[in-house]
């Protein structure tokens, strides 16, 4: 009887575990969880290159952003500069205007000057010819009628006054000539460097311009660019999390299909166990009825991420006058005359003694009034030394549009720091090249 109630509970148990356990389930599960495990590793592999791309936007942004500072300073500077052409175009035609006005009235006076030496020329030739004395009694006495003696008597009386006056007169039109003369070469000579100077803002201008557009067709390509690979990063992103959640809703829907099961088998097992509780009862009324518990064990994934936060490191500050105007090379434009605005300067739009200038004032020295500050003034500001003895620091000049047309800081090496028509404030190469040439060996030691 007890082998019989053996066998049967034995039995019982086996079609208990048959029941309970559900092997398809579980290699699906895992497989899914396999799947899952390797999208997330793939997902982990994207957000880092998500992560590393956005930090390179971010850092393309920054760029953008520089550019389309320096691209709002170079249309400022161009209109400024376009102003000041109009305005030197304009002073041209004026300082034109009164070069031919002052060769006539110079031609008039010397018109004038000739028949006043036509004049004493006669009044010479007439004292000569009467031993010294003038006969003006001849010059009445030859009259032909009453007004014609009336005439005479008038010119004479004239002639006589002018004895007197002739010659003072005669030297103050000459001194006004020489002024006149003096004043329209003056004034020509202002006109040629003005017509200089336009030439040099017209090349300058172009210049400018090609860069504005050659920068603004950067910052287009880089914008569109930065778009693309953000879509792409967007898109690839998406694809998988959206293939992630499909796999984790299947494995939901697994799991909840598995525990499904795995309560209808507890509940045919309990059944079946009562069943067979029932039989052997009725088998051996005074056998013991056994249990089994079947424990189910739980797995639970675990996930991790783990976030680096980017460190920035500060800038540099720069602490004397080779290395203060860094901060404008690649910030700033050039302006013909630029920089002697509190506007101007926080905008970075300098000319190149106007640079010199601030330059200067951020390490303490003045250089006279910013409003009149020019390459005229800053050659008298130090001392003359020789160009074999050029330091850091030194001013060099250039014979651009003009003899010392340009100015910039000595840096070392060869080279110097300014605000060139072309860049902006930048460092150039003064060994060779144009800047060699245009040099006239002139340095200034503040």
């Amino acid at each position: 009887m007890k082998k019989k109630m053996l066998l049967l509970n034995t039995t019982v148990l086996l079609g208990l575990g048959g029941v309970l356990s559900t092997p398809a389930y579980a290699s699906t599960i895992q497989d899914m969880e396999s799947q899952k495990s390797q999208i997330q590793n793939q997902r982990q592999d994207v957000q880092s290159n998500i992560k590393a791309a956005s930090d390179e936007l971010t850092r393309l942004q920054a760029e953008q952003d520089q550019m389309k500072a320096q691209l709002e300073r170079l249309t400022l500077a161009e209109e400024e500069n376009n102003k000041k052409a109009q305005k030197t175009e304009a002073d041209i035609k004026e300082t034109s205007k009164q070069v031919d006005q002052l060769e006539k009235e110079i031609k008039l006076l010397q018109e004038k000057l000739e028949k006043r030496n036509d004049i004493l020329k006669d009044r010479a030739r007439s004292m000569q010819e009467s031993g010294g004395n003038v006969e003006y009694l001849q010059v009445l006495l030859g009259s032909s009628s009453f007004g014609d003696f009336v005439d005479r008597a008038l010119a004479v009386s004239t002639i006589v006054d002018a004895d007197r006056g002739i010659l003072t007169e005669t030297k103050n039109m000459q001194d006004e000539l020489k002024t006149k003369q003096a004043d329209v070469k003056s004034k020509l000579a202002s006109l040629e460097d003005m017509k200089a100077e336009l030439d040099e803002m017209t090349v300058q201008l172009a210049a400018q311009k090609k860069q504005k557009d050659a920068l603004a067709k950067e910052l287009k390509d880089k914008e569109a660019k930065n778009e693309e690979l953000k879509a792409s990063l967007q898109s690839k992103d998406s694809s998988l999390a959206n293939e992630q959640s499909t796999l984790e809703q299947n494995i939901k829907d697994q799991k909840a299909a598995e525990e499904a099961a795995r309560k209808a088998a507890e509940q045919a097992a309990k059944e079946a166990a009562k069943k067979a509780a029932e039989q052997a009862q009725k088998a051996a009324a005074a056998a013991p009825s056994e249990k089994a518990d079947s424990p189910s064990p739980k797995a639970a994934p675990k996930a991790s991420s783990n976030d680096v936060a980017p460190t920035s490191a500060p800038a540099p500050k720069a602490s004397n006058v080779v290395t203060v105007g860094n901060r404008w090379i690649g910030n700033s434009a050039y302006v013909f005359g630029g920089g002697r605005s509190q506007s101007d300067i926080n905008h970075g739009l300098f000319d190149c003694s106007s640079f010199v200038h601030w330059a200067y004032s951020q390490v303490g020295v003045n250089l006279g009034p910013l409003g009149s500050v020019s390459t005229e003034t800053l050659k008298h500001a130090g001392t003359q030394v020789s160009s074999s003895q050029m330091q850091p620091g030194d001013l060099v000049f250039f014979d651009t549009y003009k003899k010392d047309g340009h100015v910039g800081i000595y840096v070392g090496g060869g080279k110097f720091i300014g605000a060139q028509s072309s860049t902006g404030v930048a460092i150039a190469n003064m060994s060779s090249g144009y800047w060699k040439q245009k040099f006239n060996g002139r340095v200034v030691r503040i």
